[in-house]
């Protein structure tokens, strides 16, 4: 296996299919690790590496710090809303403050889109972005990926739909990135407000009639409309948009083959996506959550394997 292409994770926009490939060769490996009675590897036992949060999350950073842990890093914990951040201290000096304390890897969240890269120009050591404002979010493409490659066998030449609101979704622009390079057709759904307009420059199908689109699809990848992110008014109601958007049961039961059900999480039940269907045997949104820790397990191995 050749080595990991990038110095840091800032996107999957920069990276190759060959990087792809292995990281989820690597992943295939960690998550035979994490099934087995002792979970933890020596991979990363000399690492010091520092989670960055400058945004809230719950799945990304517990799932970051498992990864660590598994890894026998040494996990040090940043979040911005009860430190100096909140007293006006910037970006560049937080994390030159966290750096002097000999950290070497930084897994960074943040609302500004850039922020990762811009960070990475100035310190030196390696970065992973767990998502930049409305940017990207690689390492849940990467897990998104890997799901649909191990229950349908492959990416390649299958069809995914990507639906709810595209416009304030990393996870659907690194998404489409990490698709598209593997592969795969990609479709956005969605109501007209929320889809961008430059999305069809991206080489994506466009569809606003849910049950097209998930009758075209082999798995559809069902977005959380981010209201946190939302300065106006993109729909009437949730009502109404869970009327014409909202996955339900008896949706999915007049499809006349079955798809994969996705969600990046955290799931607003009764909006995008009714209980019957989360948890029904369509859905591989738990699955998603395990291979989240064995992608991040893969990446964050695979940037210090440079060190």
């Amino acid at each position: 296996m050749g080595k990991f292409s990038q110095r840091h994770l800032l996107g999957i926009k920069e990276i190759s299919v060959d990087d792809i490939e292995m990281v989820f060769e690597t992943a295939d490996n960690f998550k035979t690790v994490i099934n087995r009675p002792i979970k933890k590897v020596p991979s990363l036992r000399d690492l010091t590496v520092a989670n960055i949060f400058f945004e809230n999350s719950t799945r990304t950073r517990i799932s970051f710090e498992l990864a660590q842990k598994r890894l026998s890093a040494d996990v040090v914990n940043f979040s911005a809303s009860s430190s100096s951040v909140s007293k006006g201290e910037t970006l560049i000096d937080t994390v030159k403050n966290i750096l002097a304390m000999k950290v070497d890897m930084v897994v960074m969240r943040h609302p500004a889109p850039g922020a990762c890269v811009f960070l990475s120009k100035h310190i030196n050591a390696q970065i992973i972005n767990a998502g930049d404002g409305t940017h990207e979010h690689p390492t849940q493409a990467l897990l998104d990926a890997f799901s649909i490659r191990e229950k349908l066998g492959t990416v390649k030449g299958k069809k995914i739909a990507i639906v709810g609101d595209i416009t304030h979704s990393r996870v659907a622009l690194s998404n489409i990135y990490c698709l598209q390079k593997l592969g795969a057709e990609v479709m956005v759904c969605g109501p007209t407000t929320l889809i961008p307009k430059y999305i069809s420059s991206l080489g994506v199908k466009v569809e606003h009639d849910l049950m097209k689109a998930l009758n075209w699809c082999d798995a559809a990848n069902m977005l959380r409309i981010q209201l946190e992110r939302q300065d106006i008014k993109y729909f009437p109601s949730l009502r109404e948009y869970s009327m014409l958007y909202g996955l339900d049961k008896q949706r999915l039961d007049s499809l006349n083959k079955e798809i994969l059900i996705m969600h990046p999480g955290p799931i607003n039940r009764g909006v995008e996506i009714t209980s019957d269907v989360a948890d029904s045997k369509h859905s591989i949104i738990l699955d998603q959550v395990e291979n989240g820790v064995a992608i991040r397990m893969a990446v964050m191995f695979l940037l210090a394997g440079q060190q």
